[in-house]
């Protein structure tokens, strides 16, 4: 089908950007860097597609009942105790707290003035891909990597805490994951890989910058399930690195295992990017999504509420001993995960109740070894620098020994979908409809990152509340009431909570197109692979020019 818009057609022969490039951000689509996008999708983005396809067969895989398992092929990587990371490096040595969170300039200012170690600015789950978001968040960035930030919103004004005693946030971008494209851009007639389009526009703008104020271009890589998917990131970094005349090795990428397959690999991961190599992080919701996207088509690998589904869960826990150990025999970062509350201002009790929660996940997590862990909300950092401060005196736990013997990590203990006491609940099904309605809802909106129920939900948490209505009306569950999980009832609920949600929103809400999309994963009559490809092309037409534009 022929684009109906006008393009801007640029001095690169074969670029297209399909969208307005506005004025203030000119400087950031110049033409050297829209070069290297240009070159990394030319030498690159066939590998990421093969890449791709090669998940599709491993799924296929896993559905003919193939279970997850230790490549046999890598197995003399992860038995050889002599290779390592790189040394640590600035700015990241010292990782105890991390705020996380989409790249408005508003949410740069306050993470940048708080009082972590760093920032890892979202290009992803927690940001709708709309092209505005993404230009905003590249001068966003820009500005914040020079120390020129300020914003005024409703007549209050935020800027940059320079207070040259202060520890400014090491900044780390995540881009994009593979399976995203950037359909604004095109280059030789094809879409961008998401992932090239972000980590290409920072990293040209910004690396030598980021440098000359000691730290780094630094990067989250996420959504990875092999380690060759890690292997081309390394090819990139190198070559990009090679572009500019920087060093290789200068790059740090710390790698979310967030899919089941990746945590059987996480020592050939390291392996493939081990002059990059930053760290791995626990990436639970997303890993509990991926646990049940993978093995979806079989019934024993039934999860109960994601309420119930815990970090102190034993699958979910062997994978956190698994990451710490390998992490710390390579001599990288074993990053800790998200605490997604935000403060209850109206109800001091239940504040209370969940700040408790989050001392107590925060001190399993260090307990563990974890030399770090993530916060959604600035009112949390002092919870969880109580706990680290006082469980872990040095800079990181690399080289301090555990308390108790390691006992090595088996397939099965990754495997067991054992949860105690777990049981699926009415509740647990309305609060699925209502997480993915919800964050569906926003998303359509160009707002990636939602507060619900005192909890800030992201992609990754609606796809746990999408693929688990699924699992139940796929496998016909059982809720702790005796009622069969069927197609019918779930309908059912989900109607009666949509109409709530649509009654109480204001005019112009998106509720009827999120039902639209929700509605059919929810009742098992179709399967997505990722519900932000799903629902994609929605925000694509967003600003798209209406006369050619010139750069």
């Amino acid at each position: 089908m022929s684009n109906p818009f006008p393009t801007t057609s640029l001095k690169l022969q074969g670029v297209q950007i399909l969208a307005p490039v506005p004025q203030e951000a000119k400087h950031i689509f110049n033409q050297e860097a829209l070069g290297l996008v240009a070159t990394l999708h030319r030498a690159f983005n066939g590998e990421r597609k093969r890449l791709l396809a090669a998940r599709q067969e491993q799924q296929k895989l896993r559905d003919e009942g193939v279970l997850p398992d230790f490549l046999p092929e890598t197995a003399h990587i992860r038995e050889d105790p002599t290779w390592t990371g790189p040394p640590l490096a600035k700015g990241l040595q010292d990782r105890r707290c991390e705020i996380t969170g989409p790249t408005d300039r508003k949410m740069v200012i306050n993470a940048l003035n708080s009082n972590v170690a760093t920032y890892m600015a979202d290009f992803e789950d927690s940001l709708t891909p709309a092209w505005k978001n993404l230009v905003d968040g590249q001068v966003n960035l820009y500005d914040g990597v020079r120390r020129n930030l300020a914003f005024t919103s409703n007549g209050k004004q935020y800027k940059l805490n320079l207070d040259p005693k202060r520890h400014i946030p090491t900044l780390i971008v995540r881009p994009r994951g593979w399976h995203l494209e950037e359909k604004h851009v095109l280059v030789d007639g094809e879409p961008v890989s998401g992932g090239i389009f972000d980590f290409a526009l920072y990293f040209f703008n910004n690396a030598r910058e980021t440098l000359e104020r000691g730290f780094g271009p630094y990067f989250y890589l996420p959504k990875m399930e092999h380690h060759l998917e890690a292997k081309l990131w390394n090819d990139i970094f190198n070559f990009s690195q090679d572009y500019i005349g920087i060093p290789r090795g200068t790059i740090r990428g710390s790698v979310l295992i967030e899919t089941l397959p990746a945590a059987f690999q996480m020592d050939e991961i390291i392996y493939q990017l081990r002059q990059h190599i930053g760290g791995l992080n626990c990436g639970r919701w997303d890993y509990i999504f991926s646990f049940i996207k993978s093995m979806r088509k079989h019934k024993e690998f039934i999860l109960p509420d994601r309420s119930q589904v815990t970090m102190a869960s034993p699958f979910m826990a062997s994978y956190v001993k698994l990451l710490v150990h390998t992490c710390h025999k390579r001599q990288v970062h074993a990053l800790g995960g998200m605490a997604a509350q935000i403060p209850i201002k109206d109800d001091e009790a239940r504040n209370r109740a969940a700040l408790e929660n989050v001392t107590k996940d925060k001190l399993r997590e260090v307990q563990a070894g974890c030399d770090s862990c993530w916060v959604a909300h600035p009112a949390l950092v002092p919870v969880v620098l109580k706990v680290f401060n006082e469980h872990m005196k040095g800079p990181n736990q690399i080289n301090v020994p555990p308390k108790t013997p390691y006992k090595p990590v088996t397939a099965r203990d990754l495997l067991s979908p054992y949860v105690p006491e777990a049981k699926i609940t009415e509740q647990g099904i309305r609060v699925n409809c209502i997480i993915g309605l919800s964050y569906i809802e926003a998303w359509l909106r160009n707002v990636g990152c939602v507060p619900i129920n005192y909890l800030m939900e992201d992609a990754a948490t609606a796809e746990v509340s999408r693929t688990q209505l699924w699992q139940w009306v796929t496998h016909g569950a059982v809720t702790d009431q005796g009622q069969k999980v069927t197609k019918e009832y779930v309908a059912k609920l989900l109607d009666e909570e949509y109409s709530k949600l649509a009654k109480s929103a204001p005019a112009g809400n998106k509720f009827k197109p999120a039902l639209d999309y929700f509605k059919p994963e929810a009742l098992g009559e179709k399967y997505s692979d990722f519900v932000t490809t799903l629902i994609y092309n929605d925000v694509t037409t967003v600003g798209r020019p209406t006369t050619a534009e010139k750069l």
